[in-house]
């Protein structure tokens, strides 16, 4: 009857649980927030929860997604404040919309990074982003299901560039120590197959400047979109169905209102 779009962040400690462990909350907040789902057909009938693109374990994110269906209508934002409080702090529901058009996945097609690189200065790293940007290739190698495999991390990268401290976002580590030098790196990434993540970026900047971390490297998704190849920038890819809700005067809530029993 309805389908439900959301974005959901991983915070703090949280950037440490696995998809399985935000799947395994995330369904009982469904259950905590009485949230009437519909539900898969056979044996064993699962909530029909679509899951985007999960950013991968260990990495912050502001803008993960996903897209519920329901057996009756809710009004979006009154379903994202009561999952949200069922949820555990720092995997925080953060916006709800109607979906009213197709393809959320295929609006996901790129996604920006930011980096924080404890104990490198940023000059060092500056170096480093240009004789990345230089490379016509980079090839790296990652361990996959099939063994070791060799790609290039320079063609799915669409933009790299360093960044003061003082552009930090509110996702940025407060725990970091502030008697060290940190860079920080900004990065457009376009969603390919094999999939090119923040930590085959920082192998292929060893490959061609030779900068290696002291320590591990604090990731954090800020966006994830539609990749706009004229300004080089990610859109949101809940806009259209915002956009939609605002040409069509048949909301959710209204048909809500209209049902409620007297």
């Amino acid at each position: 009857m309805q389908r439900i779009r959301l974005r959901y962040t991983k915070r703090g400690r949280l950037r440490f649980t696995s998809h399985r462990d935000f799947q395994r909350a995330f369904e009982r907040a469904l259950r905590r927030a009485e949230v009437p789902m519909a539900y898969s057909a056979g044996f064993t009938p699962h909530p029909k929860v679509s899951y985007a693109n999960a950013a991968p374990t260990g990495t912050g994110s502001e803008a993960e997604y996903l897209e519920i269906a329901l057996t009756e209508p809710r009004d979006p934002e009154r379903l994202r404040v009561l999952l949200d409080e069922s949820m555990p702090a720092g995997l925080d529901i953060v916006e709800a919309v109607e979906a009213r058009t197709s393809g959320l996945a295929d609006r996901l097609t790129a996604s920006v990074w930011e980096l924080w690189l404890d104990g490198v200065a940023p000059e060092d790293a500056r170096r480093a982003v240009d004789a990345f940007e230089a490379a016509e290739t980079v090839e790296v190698q990652r361990r996959m299901k099939n063994g070791i495999r060799t790609f290039d991390a320079r063609s799915a990268v669409a933009s790299l560039e360093t960044v003061e401290e003082d552009a930090r976002t509110d996702s940025s580590p407060a725990d970091r120590p502030t008697d060290r030098p940190c860079a920080i790196l900004r990065l457009v990434v376009r969603h390919v197959t094999p999939a090119v993540r923040p930590d085959d970026v920082l192998s292929g900047l060893r490959a061609v400047a030779d900068l290696a971390p002291p320590v591990p490297v604090a990731v954090t998704r800020l966006a994830q979109g539609l990749f706009d190849e004229e300004t080089g920038t990610v859109t949101d890819p809940l806009a259209p169905d915002r956009e939609a809700a605002a040409t069509e005067p048949h909301t959710a809530a209204a048909t809500a209102a209209a049902t409620a029993p007297a």
